[in-house]
């Protein structure tokens, strides 16, 4: 059990931004009078820490930025809630594979020096358990690369964590690259390649596996920097994506938060932002070789974990399987005992879902 609890932090996830970039969030929004200390402490904590980026940078340069990437990455795809955090968790037992790890969401300019310190601290103050679903915490299990791009740049969806009044501008600009500039693409392309190569070099992998639910809506760009990436895009029941999300959402939100959002308008962000990534991934999947993406219902890979996961190996000619099956396997066995959240739908659930989501119950064929 960390000392801190999650929903208490006294800071936000900014403090291991750097300075060019806290300032690039945060110049120009107003900051709720509720969480100025908040924002004040992270600020200054940022400014303390963020000198020492220029100790990685040069690091960076000198071992890894002219390197070229052996693999084009794997990307686990689907909205938040839709099974991405088990699939990458099993496939990440494949020692292959590398990845974005807890530690460098928070600290991404803290991985090539000062790891070990601010690792050992990070892991005492920081819970053991994620607070809605009690999936597991530990600075070095695999975690979505989000959080640790909106540290590195300002150009991301992950924003909305601490401005939440911007969500749905933040959503069509950075979510779905509809009204990104060339040049804060060309930012994007640069430090999406730099986080990758400083995850393969501290998890020892040779390809990048992905999980990183905005993802889903830059399918195309992320094509283009990749043309031989795989995809692994994850399909749920909708009224349990909504019920999960609006929980998740609305439980994560607070430590992170400098802006308050009503409960009611959060619901309405999730309901039209679905929307638009799924409909975003179904215009752009197209561009995707057919041999490089699969689609997979998470409740035909929550029921046969192991045989789901061979499949996808075979299917988008992933090699390694063999090797990995028993540590794989070990993993698997190790969560039939875990005891998942229960949702029920009452008659408002189920209408919201219907009257917004129809056409994701008719595609995929769920029923209540």
């Amino acid at each position: 059990m960390g000392l801190l609890e999650f929903n208490k932090l006294p800071i936000n996830t900014l403090v291991g931004a750097d300075w060019k970039t806290f300032k690039a969030v945060t110049s120009g929004r107003e900051i709720d009078e509720a969480y100025k200390g908040k924002y004040r402490l992270t600020k200054a904590v940022c400014r303390l820490l963020s000198p020492l980026a220029a100790l990685q940078n040069k690091r960076y340069a000198k071992q890894l930025a002219g390197q070229t990437l052996e693999h084009d990455p794997v990307f686990i795809l689907g909205h938040w809630r839709s099974g991405t955090t088990f699939v990458h968790n099993v496939l990440s037992c494949d020692s292959h594979f590398g990845y974005n790890t807890t530690y460098q969401t928070v600290f991404p300019h803290l991985m090539m020096w000062g790891q070990p310190f601010f690792k050992k601290n990070m892991s005492w103050l920081m819970p053991d358990k994620r607070p809605t679903d009690n999936m597991e915490l530990a600075v070095d299990l695999p975690q979505e690369e989000e959080f640790a791009l909106a540290n590195m740049m300002p150009y991301t969806y992950y924003n909305f964590w601490f401005l939440p009044q911007y969500q749905q501008e933040y959503a069509d600009k950075y979510l779905l690259f509809n009204d990104i500039t060339e040049a804060e693409l060309k930012v994007f392309e640069e430090v999406f390649t730099k986080l990758i190569k400083i995850s393969l070099w501290n998890t020892g992998g040779s390809q990048f596996l992905s999980k990183n639910p905005p993802h889903t809506g830059r399918v195309k760009e992320l094509v283009k920097m990749f043309p031989n990436a795989k995809f692994i895009y994850l399909m749920r029941n909708p009224y349990t994506v909504f019920e999960s999300t609006r929980s998740f959402f609305t439980n994560t939100i607070q430590p992170l938060k400098l802006q308050d959002i009503t409960n009611e308008r959060l619901e309405e962000n999730i309901l039209s932002i679905y929307a638009k990534l799924y409909h975003k991934y179904e215009a752009d999947k197209k561009f995707i070789p057919e041999c490089n993406l699969i689609e997979v219902k998470f409740e035909d890979f929550e029921a046969d974990a192991m045989a789901m996961t061979e499949e996808i190996y075979r299917s988008l000619s992933i090699p390694g399987f063999a090797e990995a099956h028993g540590v794989i396997g070990k993993y698997v066995g190790g969560k039939k005992g875990y005891k998942k959240n229960k949702y029920t739908y009452d008659d408002r659930t189920i209408r919201l879902v219907e009257e917004n989501w129809d056409f994701a119950l008719k595609q995929w064929d769920y029923k209540l």
